[in-house]
């Protein structure tokens, strides 16, 4: 389980260190892909698997499984977290989720997420506010 933000820099080679209590964890490789917001997700090799098959098994039609999969799959980078814990961020990714300087890497549950420091903020405000309102709709389920 990921939680947790911590704030990073991202080094002249794009590469942003990874919080050492889930270096373990991210041992065997990480895949990143560019989040929903404008955000990277990081998902470990089995958890990353795991979506995969989740996918393929979907009751989804074909054409939607096709559009869901190249826009997942085909934007998705492979790699390895280096010996001082820090991930190598590829270009496109860091285009996506407008990381220049400083980074928040951000736990959630079953993945990380890298954000711009900025709009972290903004996302973790906005999170918060609606985190409420969908606790109390599942109270009155």
């Amino acid at each position: 389980m990921f939680y947790g933000e911590f704030d990073y820099k991202i080094d002249e080679k794009g590469r942003v260190p990874l919080p050492p209590k889930f270096r373990n964890a991210l041992k065997d490789g990480v895949v990143l892909t560019p989040g929903v917001e404008k955000c990277i997700t990081v998902y470990t090799v089995p958890e990353w698997r795991k979506l995969s098959t989740t996918l393929t098994n979907s009751p989804l039609s074909r054409s939607k499984m096709r559009k869901l999969s190249r826009a997942l799959f085909a934007t998705a980078f492979s790699t390895r977290i280096d010996n001082q814990g820090r991930v190598a961020i590829p270009a496109p990714l860091r285009e996506h989720a407008e990381i220049v300087d400083e980074v928040v890497v951000a736990g959630s549950n079953t993945y990380l997420e890298i954000w711009n420091k900025i709009l972290w903020e903004e996302e973790k405000d906005i999170s918060q506010e609606q985190a409420w309102q969908i606790i109390e709709s599942l109270e009155n389920s």
